[in-house]
């Protein structure tokens, strides 16, 4: 891993005024919560449309992709080969930078696979199904995976809670946002979130870099990272964080 050099305030100085800003910050700390909070941790945005600074270009919600953070999340995924966004941090929204994700692999996972997550209780019996379809498709959007799956409007709740479950586990993420597409190919449609397996997100390079890190060392050097970045992170949060 590459040294990073860039402390809390030599990040936090950078300018922030439109997407290429957050792209730069985004990967010299490495991760980032999103959701404008920081939940005690980093965020490269810590604020929402709630408080937003009189003097930041920065606005939630205008639809604008070069200044709204909910445009980036899509410009990341479309754009970007080096950052994954998903549900990851607290059950919540989050940024790794490719750099990091094998730590974080290594923290959660410990160079299992699902199947032996699931022989173990770890997993769900809803979320191996979940991941079945994902992993048989290559990729696949929610109602997609929920039609495949077999679920019903009485499962809707531990089908998504077992679509965060996966995510939160590093087995899958959200490889882009698209909307249904008609024979005459014009789209339409709310958007819809497309998830695949990680492996298929970062090819084998991520993984086999995780395979050869401890998990405690992984843990040891996020926490350095979260430091760097937050001095007052409480050893409580910062488990949390890392360990999903």
């Amino acid at each position: 891993m590459a040294d990073f050099i860039h402390s809390e305030k030599e990040i936090r100085d950078m300018p922030l005024n439109n997407f290429n800003d957050f792209v730069k910050m985004l990967l010299n700390a490495g991760f980032s919560v999103g959701g404008g909070s920081d939940e005690g941790i980093y965020s490269v945005v810590p604020f929402d449309w709630r408080n937003e600074p009189w003097d930041s270009r920065i606005r939630w919600h205008t639809g604008d992709p070069e200044t709204d953070p909910c445009e980036w999340r899509s410009r990341v995924l479309n754009e970007r080969d080096d950052i994954a966004y998903s549900k990851l941090f607290f059950m919540k929204s989050g940024y790794i930078a490719k750099e990091w994700y094998p730590y974080f692999l290594a923290a959660r996972r410990k160079g299992r696979a699902l199947d032996d997550e699931y022989r173990d209780g770890a997993v769900s019996q809803v979320a191996k199904r979940a991941y079945e379809v994902i992993s048989e498709k290559g990729e696949a959007p929610f109602h997609e995976i929920k039609q495949a799956g077999g679920f019903s409007k009485e499962d809707n709740s531990r089908f998504e809670s077992a679509l965060v479950e996966l995510q939160m586990g590093l087995f899958i993420t959200i490889c882009g946002i698209r909307r249904e597409t008609s024979q005459s190919g014009e789209e339409y449609g709310w958007p819809a979130t497309v998830f695949c397996t990680t492996e298929q997100f970062w090819g084998s390079g991520v993984f086999d870099e995780a395979d050869g890190i401890r998990p405690d060392e992984a843990e040891r050097a996020i926490k350095e990272r979260i430091l760097a970045l937050n001095p007052g992170a409480e050893e409580k949060k910062m488990m949390g964080f890392i360990r999903g």
